[in-house]
């Protein structure tokens, strides 16, 4: 564990926190973990809780001045100071709930390095703000996005806020998407990172300014990182009045998406 102030080490400071969220979210899978109710149909478990203080205990460690803004225990620190980490100790947590392993553990220091780790391939997705990299039984390999799986992510978790304009299930319904594209639904942001990584052509959801977002700033980080486009659904930059994400592996495919998109809505 990282245990001084080293501002060069950020990307690992990210890197061994998701890993320690990890291997709590890992070590807990499948036992009967109690629902915490938070409302609108939205709940954590005992796993959501450890693998944030984990992760907590590593950043506090390595970066005590830092501010944090966690999914479970809400804003410690400023959080208008220059660093902010952000993290999300377990998306997917129905996904895991009902035993799939389809879930990510995501930490991002608020628009610089980030990690997102998979808990049960052992994958750890790393940017330092300039590259990309996935680490993986003990090694470092470059992340390399590619839109030949043809394979697309669509988010068709509520909320909708650009409902009637753009509805993700209409995309999918869409002749010229089921001719280029095949849809995928992993209702987690561990394929965003996938689309870094190359085993996703694209991801689309819903939303709004999702740029400093807890669940999306680490896989948007990593897709920045690796040279994916990334604007919001309607083809605009990501920020403050950012309306959902379109993360794709390329420009051509980019285009295509946002075609598709346009002349749904």
């Amino acid at each position: 564990m990282i245990d001084s102030y080293a501002p060069g080490d950020d990307a690992e400071v990210a890197a061994t926190a998701a890993q320690a969220g990890a291997d709590i979210v890992r070590d807990l899978y499948g036992r009967h973990l109690a629902r915490i109710d938070k409302g609108g149909g939205d709940f954590a478990t005992a796993a959501d809780v450890a693998a944030e203080q984990a992760i907590l205990d590593v950043i506090r460690t390595a970066r005590p001045h830092d501010a944090v803004h966690g999914e479970e225990s809400g804003q410690t620190g400023t959080p208008d100071g220059t660093r902010q980490w952000l993290v999300d100790p377990l998306c997917g947590t129905l996904n895991y709930a009902v035993g799939n392993m389809l879930v990510a553990v995501n930490v991002a220091l608020r628009d610089g390095p980030a990690a997102v780790a998979d808990p049960f391939t052992g994958e750890v997705f790393i940017t330092d703000g300039h590259t990309a990299r996935l680490r993986h039984n003990g090694s470092d390999t470059p992340l390399t996005p590619t839109s030949a799986t043809r394979l697309v992510d669509v988010n068709l978790d509520a909320p909708f806020p650009n409902a009637p304009g753009f509805r993700a299930v209409d995309l999918l319904a869409h002749p010229g998407f089921v001719e280029h594209f095949r849809p995928r639904v992993v209702s987690t942001t561990l394929a965003v990172a996938w689309v870094a990584a190359g085993k996703r052509a694209a991801y689309v959801t819903d939303g709004g300014d999702l740029s400093t977002n807890l669940h999306f700033a680490a896989g948007i980080a990593l897709c920045r990182a690796a040279g994916c486009v990334l604007t919001g659904i309607d083809g605009a930059p990501l920020g403050p009045t950012g309306r959902g994400l379109l993360a794709a592996a390329d420009p051509e495919t980019h285009a295509h998406l946002l075609s598709l998109i346009r002349d749904r809505a």
